[in-house]
């Protein structure tokens, strides 16, 4: 039984600062899909609620704003990745028969500053990362961890391949270009290479504005069998999704001498492959492509985890400028999480609504024009990657 999209919605991103709480903003994107979906929330059979820093039944209490229909409700904490987590049980939910009609949505409502732990009296989960990044790279305790992590990447993958720093500064530039189209970004005014690069250094190749923020937001989305859509009348702006992948780390992930390899290469290609071969396509046929831009060394690297460009080609595809409009695939229309914003459980539905956007031809400004197919990628530390096609 095939799953597909119905209904998506999302609330403008934020800074921690002007962030409304996180109940009010997981309602308003709740309402916004289940609308778009022409469904009440009495269709919906189960629920799949997405956050990281929060209590317990967080999604309870947001779900309760929009009503209290009795069905399960499972809240999900896979950090980074939380959102296409839920999304991911979502449509196995759907294509094992288990449900007709389920909702998927993630919120965050974040704090400023960097990500710290939230428990330092028990076992880290990231412990061995750390490990790892210290064994590559040595200790320094003042600069935070996920830059250490995604800056040592790059840095990694810069002392490989030669990669200039206004590589991974173009990465950044882009991203504004395309968020300047999207009224629910957060950081929508232009740079140029030589502001990012002047915007302060904070580990490996990466500056401040190679740095997604601390984000707060929400989105959700309706998931259905084929069959349903088509009964409600909505199949026609039904969006299907072709396939799916979700992975975990393997023991790749802790080399020391390859750090691309810490921060989620190695599940993302086996996630990319294990799409690509499940839906008969390749890297080249897909046009759209939101990503994992948490930092751009990511940005770069991912290229060729998800095969749009072979080993060692990305700094020639940035240069080159086909990453973008008029390019072979444009990566991350909305902006991305360094310019969107990275409410971390939001992020996937986030990225799928944006896909189903563009698949519906409702991209407004950043609109690619004539895409059948979406590939959306996210990526969570400790760790998970899922990767998803979509086609209309």
């Amino acid at each position: 039984m095939s799953a597909v999209v119905i209904g998506v919605g999302m609330v403008p991103f934020a800074t921690p600062r002007m962030s409304r709480p996180y109940d009010e903003m997981a309602e308003d994107a709740i309402r916004t899909a289940l609308t778009d979906a022409t469904v009440p929330l009495e269709a919906v059979q189960q629920v799949y609620a997405s956050y990281v820093y929060g209590d317990s039944t967080c999604g309870q209490r947001a779900l309760y704003r929009v009503g209290a229909t009795g069905v399960p409700v499972i809240n999900l904490n896979n950090n980074c990745s939380s959102g296409s987590s839920g999304l991911f049980l979502a449509r196995q939910a759907v294509e094992s028969g288990a449900a007709d009609c389920v909702l998927a949505f993630g919120f965050e409502q974040m704090k400023r500053g960097a990500l710290v732990s939230q428990w330092p009296d028990r076992p880290d989960p990231l412990d061995r990362f750390t490990d790892v990044a210290t064994e590559a790279q040595g200790t320094h305790e003042d600069v935070p961890l996920a830059a250490q992590f995604f800056g040592g990447a790059g840095q990694h993958y810069a002392d490989r391949y030669g990669t200039t720093p206004d590589t991974f500064a173009k990465i950044s530039v882009k991203a504004r270009q395309h968020a300047a189209g999207n009224p629910y970004a957060i950081f929508r005014d232009a740079v140029t290479v030589e502001e990012v690069l002047g915007s302060g250094d904070v580990f490996g190749p990466l500056t401040r504005l190679q740095c997604c923020p601390p984000s707060c937001g929400a989105a959700a989305v309706v998931i259905a069998s084929a069959e349903y859509a088509e009964r409600m009348g909505v199949a026609d702006r039904a969006v299907t999704i072709r396939a799916q992948s979700m992975t975990t780390d393997t023991e790749s992930s802790f080399d020391p001498e390859d750090l691309t390899r810490l921060v989620g290469y190695d599940m993302t290609a086996r996630a990319a492959r294990e799409v690509y071969d499940s839906a008969g396509v390749g890297p080249e046929d897909i046009p759209v492509v939101e990503l994992h831009d948490c930092f751009t060394a990511n940005e770069l690297i991912s290229y060729e985890a998800l095969g749009l460009t072979a080993p060692g080609t990305a700094e020639q595809f940035v240069q080159d400028g086909l990453n973008t409009y008029g390019g072979r695939v444009v990566t991350n229309p909305s902006g991305g999480l360094l310019s969107k914003g990275h409410p971390l459980g939001a992020t996937g539905l986030a990225q799928c609504t944006e896909l189903v956007w563009q698949l519906r031809g409702e991209a407004e400004e950043r609109q690619v024009q004539g895409a059948r197919l979406a590939l959306q990628h996210n990526i969570g530390l400790g760790g998970a990657a899922v990767v998803t096609l979509y086609e209309r």
